[in-house]
Order: C-alpha cells, then structure tokens, then sequence
C-alpha cells in the first residue's frame, strides 16, 4: 500500500487563468450547497465559485484566491448571514491555511458529506450495496500520527518558513501549532520552528516528515548536504525531545539517531510493525484499527483460509490476518517494503504469511500470483489510482470475495464497475472517516461473485 493522501491540502482547479477575475478580489456570493470537497458552490454570472469555509444558505464576502476560465477559487472572509450549524474553527490558521478546510462543519456534518460523497460516486457508477456500514470514526482532534511539513527560505524576511501550504497557493503558513496532530508532535513545531531559524544553511532542507510510533521520528529531506554544525544542532535536537533523525538525499533514507527499531503496534493483534518514516504507515491509528476489524468481520474467514493482500505495504492487513489463522500472501510494489514485511512476519513469529514484490500495473502479475493458490478472499488496498489493471483481470477468475479499501471514491466507482461486469455483487460499503476536519474520503466495500 505504498500510496501518499496527505488529506491535509486543497488543490485550486486546474484550467486557463481568467483575466476577468483578479486574485485577491472580494465578492459577495450566496451559496448554494456544498462540493464533494466541502466547499460551498456559489454561482454569479456564467462564473462557478468554490469557496471554502462556506455553508449552504450563508451570504459571504469572499476573497479570490484563483480562478481559471468560469471557476473560481475563494476563500469566505465575511458573512451576511450564518448557517445555524455553523462552528468556531479549533485551530488558529484556520483562516490561511491549506490544510483542515471543513472545522467550520461538525464533526456529524462531516460524516454525512463524506457519507454522501461516496454514495454519489457510486450512483453515478450505477451501483448501490445491499447494506451501508456506519462510519468508522475516532477522535476528531488529536488523531493524526504522520505529517509532512514544508519549509521555504522567506527571501524578504530572511528567515525561514515552517509550516503548510496556503489554499490554492504555494505560499507557506508558518504554524504555531496543528491541533489534528498526535500529542507527542504538536510537542514539536515550536522547538522546530526555533531549530530551521538557526540553521546555517537552511536551504539545504526541501522539507520535513514527522511520525509517531514506537517514539516520534523525523525525516528530513535534503535538496543539498547539511553541513557540519547543522548536523550536529539536529542530532541535539533529537536526542533532546526523545525523536528518531533520519536523513534522505536522493538515495533510501539513513538512520542517524535512534534508541531503538522505529515501528507501531496493531495492540489487538499483539504486533508490532517496524517501519521507516518514509514507509506508508495510515496517519489514524483509531480508524486503521477499525478497519482491520472491520474487513475481518466482514470477510469471516475460517481458519487456513487463503487471502491474496494486494498492494499491502508492511502487512498492515496481512499480519493481523495471519493472526487471525488466515494463510496470507501479500503482494506489494516497492522492495524494500516487501524485505520490511517479511521481517515484521518473523519478529511477530508468523509463519502462515508471506511477502513477493510484484508490479500490479502488469495483468499477468495477477495471473501468475492466482497460479500459485486459488485465495478464498482478495483484499485491495491501491493508491489514489485505483486498481484498474488487478480488476479488469477478474472476468476471468473465480475469487468469491473481494474486499476493497479505497483512498479515493471516484476510482473505487469505476474499478466497481468492472468487478460488477465479472459478476461480482456490491454487498457492503461504508466510510473510514481517517482524516476528521478534511474532507477526504476514505471506503471499504465488499463484493461477492454472483453464482
């Protein structure tokens, strides 16, 4: 599951820049409804505005942040009228940053549009399931476990920016503090703001990874060598808040500080994942949990039983599902995952799993794999791509379970429409709500062959 969704930024609309509408224009729009984003629609003229923290029914001033041909790009900044379910965003760069756009919606309003976008994508697919699971939710604050933060050298301050991109934009927000962020790295952004300010060569920092497992652990990836004193003020740094360094240039990344194997633990299951900061890990250990249960439960697999795990990263289903008394073979693209989840198989001491890299873009890698052993269940966990080439391969199989973990609906839809067409039924489907205060959407569906 080697696949990136940050769920932390909102990309402007792509298109031929408008001449008509200047950025930074305020307008006062009445919106209509909500996007599948979040963002309220308003419509004046032949134009189409997106405008983020806005509410269906609400009147707002909103400045222009882009616009291509008749869409633009707004951000609301006044309000003539409220929608009575309106809420005060928790986070102080709420107003300028790219990141959390839906604090403005409760947390049962979030649920609902993520609900209703999933459920859309698939309508539009021709396809509804015979049961809708409940959401699967967690904390809605407090819950984020990996981030990716930017840096940029600001030429006319001369000084340093550390934080996230701006809407629509390539500027950066310093922040001060990220209330979606686990405990144990909110710890970190003032001492690290300190840190970059200090830096001789700050250039040399592209950006900066954070993640929280087993202890907190930084990745920084360098455009140029750290010099010398560098070096030696972020190995202070480490050392003092307790945190991993790793470095990564153009090569895998190095270890350069530690106490002990960076991992995370599926406590459920009694296992413990070792991992990079740069390996896939999901940001939400609550909603990561959940759906494992989730897919166990729903696939009921009896003990010995054969799962195929596509594109299964550090085993993060496979493992449990070994566990659990299921046979596994996990299937992923990139080596030195697949060498990392054969590891953590024998650290857990599991030896009814195994690992093989292959590339799942190629159609005869599923042929070749299903010769193998005929699995009583195949479990997807794709990128934001889809798993196009793996499905369309499906005509011609006997699988009688396929269980999909989606990162993108819109994909899902369309990979659902060819596992309908090789007679598979939609039976369940249900939201992962892993990124609370975005609107990202996240899906588990379960389909079963039809004879």
């Amino acid at each position: 599951m080697a696949k990136r969704s940050s769920g932390l930024r909102f990309q402007s609309t792509a298109g031929i820049p408008s001449k008509t509408v200047p950025v930074g224009k305020r307008q006062r729009v009445q919106i209509e409804r909500l996007s599948h984003d979040g963002r309220g629609i308003a419509f004046l003229g032949e134009a189409t505005w997106f405008v983020i923290n806005a509410l269906p029914g609400e009147e707002v001033e909103a400045r222009v942040l882009s616009a291509r041909a008749k869409v633009v790009d707004a951000r609301a900044e006044r309000w003539f009228s409220t929608h009575p379910d309106r809420q005060t965003p928790a986070c102080s760069h709420a107003d300028r940053c790219g990141g959390c756009t839906v604090q403005h919606v409760s947390a049962a309003q979030q649920l609902q549009l993520k609900q209703q976008v999933l459920a859309e994508q698939l309508q539009r697919a021709g396809l509804e399931p015979e049961f809708w699971a409940a959401p699967l939710s967690s904390p809605t604050w407090a819950y984020r476990r990996r981030a990716r933060l930017a840096v940029r050298w600001d030429h006319q301050a001369q000084q340093m920016r550390l934080g996230f991109r701006a809407a629509a934009s390539q500027e950066i927000v310093s922040i001060q503090e990220c209330p979606v962020l686990v405990q144990e790295l909110q710890a970190l952004i003032k001492p690290l703001q300190e840190l970059v300010s200090s830096l001789e060569r700050p250039k040399a920092l592209g950006h900066l990874e954070l993640f929280s497992g087993n202890e907190p652990a930084l990745l920084l990836r360098l455009t140029a060598p750290l010099g010398d004193e560098d070096q030696k003020r972020w190995q202070n740094f480490a050392q003092a808040h307790r945190a991993q360094l790793w470095i990564q240039t153009q090569a895998e990344p190095s270890l350069v500080y530690a106490t002990q194997p960076l991992s995370y633990a599926l406590p459920q299951w009694n296992l413990q994942l070792n991992c990079r900061p740069c390996d896939f890990v999901q940001v939400n250990a609550w909603v990561n949990e959940a759906m494992i249960n989730q897919a166990l439960d729903w696939l009921a697999l009896d003990t010995g039983a054969v799962v195929l795990d596509l594109f299964c990263g550090l085993g993060n289903f496979s493992l449990p599902f070994a566990r659990q008394g299921a046979t596994v073979l996990g299937i992923e693209g990139v080596a030195p995952m697949v060498e990392q989840a054969s590891k953590n198989a024998a650290h857990n001491k599991l030896a009814s799993v195994c690992f093989q890299q292959a590339d799942l873009n190629n159609p005869d890698e599923l042929t070749r794999l299903l010769a193998i052993q005929q699995p009583r269940a195949v479990l997807l966990d794709p990128p934001r791509e889809g798993a196009y080439a793996v499905v369309s391969q499906f005509k011609r199989l006997h699988v009688p379970q396929i269980l999909y973990v989606s990162c993108n609906p819109s994909t899902l839809a369309r990979d659902a429409v060819q596992l309908q067409q090789a007679g598979y039924c939609l039976k369940r489907a249900g939201v992962l709500d892993m990124f609370p205060q975005t609107a990202h959407v996240e899906a588990m569906a379960l389909f079963e062959r039809a004879d």
